[in-house]
């Protein structure tokens, strides 16, 4: 009896000792087990990296915080699970804060707002279910991550027209990983990108591109550019070019230097309107306006690159609206929103991460794109038309009388017309064989091929131009339509586009990962709502019934005689 107790009691010491060692030697090392089919809770590698690799403090607060709706609890959840896990990867260099801003009286929570305003902190404003009716909640879902004098917003709530609540919500969660690593990506790297948007050919102006330049601030250096002006030295000093718009034709010397930026590496945006046509001189002109092809001299340097921008103009029965005055009461004009075909509105469809779980993006006069096979280069179309599209080649005579009459869908049933393509790989030099053109001050030597460099191609220009306002002259958000106060996916998709092709480390790939919603069929939850609450309220109470009646049983029986 004694060794069998000395022997209990030595196993007893022995898991002791055992548990204590594990600790203490776990306490040196972080893992985590992944069972979820979508692994889910699983960082990726460069994930690891990018926490592993800081060099200083990184601060990161989260204002969504305070008496939050299920979905946006849910959001804040899914949250401080993937900081706490950049946290512990961070060797204690990532720190974590939630703060409700709207904590305090009303002066402290104005105070807060104002704060949060400066910093690039934008409010949600949501409408909340009580037991008095509807009231008005303001809620924060961003986060701001500042490192040293360094500070950066993270949005959280990713919006998607068309889309359930349910899937607005799981598009954030799947979306988190590569917001905030991209954003300390950018906060802790020494010395911004510099982006140039090309001026000097009527381009977009800097109040049409106000919220365009302003929303890349945060992780880059931008400003313009005057191909006439700046020196090849100066073009090597650049990683990104933005080609926005241009009205006037570029001369020789000009694509010369463009395609040495490329042969060197260089990236492009190219958001170009082929096709001369606005709303404000069909609207200044009696409502007509012949739409003619511009001359921008740049058909050859793109063929080159393999793409050509058409000569047409895309009808798209998935459009934007406009207004228009449909005639006078009392001396006043009355204006009604009509649907305007060449104001298309781009769902992306492509799983590409540049578009993926985007919002639709608005555009105006956009053309068609083809794609030309050039050995080297990889082409990817990542924004289309609707299949409810078509193409009215240029020139010819559009009108706002169309709006008239009623498009008939069989005329307008098409494939998918292509509006913006990305390329990748080896571009060929367009200065291949020939001479330096007249006008470049400096003597040099451009390769027939370019090093592995990429560029997007979009077939409008406008999809970077911010309205402004008719009122006091200041441009609305990128992507913002006034006359129906809908916000579209423009900005996002510019952000995503640079990301892509600034970044060499592959961190938009994280935008790739997926996170399945998994919902109840609510007919089926209506239909056996009943049946299903018997069988959790009885059989639960059944199985203990029956297992004290066994219990009874047996222990009469053992203990009968």
């Amino acid at each position: 009896m004694v060794n069998k107790r000395k022997r209990d009691l030595s196993v007893l010491f022995g898991i002791l000792i055992a548990i204590i060692v594990i600790n203490f030697i776990s306490s040196f090392y972080f893992t985590r087990f992944d069972f979820t089919a979508d692994k889910r809770y699983t960082l990726s590698n460069l994930s690891h990296k990018i926490a592993s690799d800081l060099n200083g403090d990184l601060q990161i607060t989260v204002y969504l915080d305070g008496d939050l709706p299920a979905g946006f609890r849910r959001l804040k959840n899914e949250t401080n699970d993937l900081l706490l896990d950049l946290a512990s990867y961070s060797h204690g260099k990532i720190h974590v804060d939630f703060v409700n801003p709207a904590k305090g009286d009303e002066k402290q929570q104005q105070e807060n707002f104002e704060k949060l305003a400066a910093a690039g902190i934008e409010p949600t404003n949501l409408s909340v279910k009580t037991e008095e009716g509807l009231t008005q909640k303001i809620i924060f879902p961003e986060a701001l991550i500042t490192y040293h004098d360094q500070q950066i917003p993270v949005r959280l709530l990713q919006n998607r027209m068309s889309a359930s609540p349910d899937e607005v919500l799981n598009n954030s969660i799947q979306n988190l990983e590569y917001a905030f690593v991209s954003a300390i990506e950018k906060v802790v790297k020494n010395g911004k990108p510099l982006i140039g948007f090309v001026d000097g050919h009527r381009e977009l102006n800097n109040l049409q591109l106000s919220d365009a330049m302003t929303s890349l601030q945060d992780g880059f250096d931008v400003g313009r550019v005057d191909l006439k002006a700046i020196s090849l030295d100066g073009l090597r000093k650049l990683k990104l070019l933005v080609i926005a718009k241009p009205d006037s034709s570029f001369s020789e010397a000009d694509k010369f230097k463009i395609d040495y930026f490329v042969m060197n590496g260089g990236r492009i945006l190219w958001a170009i309107d082929n096709v001369n046509a606005e709303l404000d001189s069909l609207q200044g002109h009696g409502g007509q306006q012949l739409a003619f092809p511009k001359k921008l001299n740049l058909d050859d340097i793109l063929f080159n690159y393999g793409i050509r921008i058409n000569y047409n103009l895309i009808a798209d029965m998935n459009c934007a609206q406009i207004p228009l005055k449909v005639g006078n009461v009392g001396g006043q004009s009355q204006m009604q929103m009509v649907p305007w075909l060449f104001y298309p509105i781009f769902i992306p469809t492509s799983q590409h991460p540049i578009v993926k779980n985007l919002d639709g993006i608005r555009s105006e006069f956009a053309s068609t794109i083809d794609t030309i096979g050039v050995k080297g280069i990889k082409k990817q179309v990542i924004l289309a038309s609707s299949p409810y599209s078509r193409a009215m080649i240029a020139p010819g005579m559009i009108s706002l009388d169309m709006v008239n009459k009623q498009p008939d869908p069989r005329q307008f049933k098409n494939v998918p017309l292509p509006v913006a393509v990305l390329s990748e790989g080896v571009f060929p030099s367009d200065f291949k064989n020939r001479q330096q053109p007249e006008g470049m001050s400096e003597q040099v030597q451009i390769p027939e091929k370019s090093i592995p460099t990429k560029m997007v191609f979009i077939s409008d220009g406008d999809v970077l131009k911010s309205q402004v306002s008719s009122k006091d002259r200041s441009p609305f958000p990128l992507g913002y339509d006034r006359y129906t106060q809908q916000q579209y996916g423009n900005r996002s998709l510019l952000l995503n586009i640079v990301d892509y092709l600034t970044d060499d480390s592959g961190i938009i790939e994280l935008r790739n990962k997926e996170v399945k919603l998994r919902l109840l069929d609510k007919a089926r939850v209506r239909d056996e709502k009943l049946r299903w609450q018997l069988i959790n309220l009885l059989v639960p109470l059944s199985l203990l019934v029956v297992a004290g009646l066994i219990q009874a049983y047996l222990r009469k029986r053992k203990y009968a005689a």
